[in-house]
């Protein structure tokens, strides 16, 4: 179903962007997308978004809504006539869903900037530790959820598997700098399964960005603040 009205405040780098865009595209629903740059706020950022003053922001008939997993939510639950559901129906299912996007998003996703700025070896192999046992930890999870369908959603696309697919560009691209597999075949083959199903689905692949173009971002960034030497 398409529909006017909706504009999206962001960049498509940022995974928690992504979600938005996936979520949308799964709806079926045309959507403006503003780019607005994280680190330099707009006025009509600080506008729509006074509090935390960050993307994204989805504007749905002017009314802003904010931070990522909310916003998923608010599509799902405001285009319910367009399939499939993102959340799942049951209650149980639900607070299960929600509870694993918390911990990709609190526990496990930060740890990729850990890994990032980790000094010494004995850091960054501390990091690459908790890493490795989160996602041991998510393949659990992907059995339970997906009750042996493709998605932790089920036959589509859902929830758990937007919060932690958003994520596949920048955890493609940290495996390339930090040389190290995040997500194993051996250790991991029904997760490595699902984010190649992921990533070719309609809704995602014209949505994540490659892994080189998101390394090339982050030298950028990285060169940019660097102090200028004497």
């Amino acid at each position: 179903m398409a529909t006017s009205g909706v504009k999206l405040l962001g960049v498509p780098p940022s995974p928690f962007v992504n979600r938005v865009q996936i979520s949308l595209n799964l709806k079926s629903v045309d959507y403006e997308l503003i780019p607005e740059n994280p680190h330099c706020k707009s006025e009509l950022l600080l506008k729509y978004n006074p509090v935390n003053k960050k993307i994204p922001v989805l504007v749905h008939d002017d009314k802003p809504i904010c931070e990522s997993l909310i916003i998923v939510q608010y599509i799902d639950d405001t285009w319910t006539s367009s399939s499939p559901s993102i959340l799942p129906s049951d209650p149980h299912d639900r607070a299960i869903a929600r509870f694993w996007a918390s911990y990709i998003d609190d526990k496990w996703f930060p740890l990729l900037k850990q890994l990032q700025d980790a000094e010494g070896e004995e850091a960054k192999a501390a990091t690459v530790g908790k890493i490795t046992e989160g996602v041991v930890l998510l393949e659990e999870a992907f059995a339970k959820c997906s009750k042996g369908k493709a998605f932790f959603g089920g036959d589509s696309i859902g929830y758990v598997d937007i919060a932690l697919g958003s994520c596949m560009g920048w955890v493609k691209a940290v495996e390339k700098i930090a040389n190290f597999k995040i997500l194993d075949e051996t250790k991991t083959p029904a997760l490595c399964q699902w984010a190649g199903t992921f990533l070719a689905d309609k809704a995602v692949k014209d949505v994540i960005l490659a892994p080189e173009k998101l390394i090339e971002l982050f030298m950028m960034m990285q060169a940019q603040q660097k102090p200028a030497s004497n």
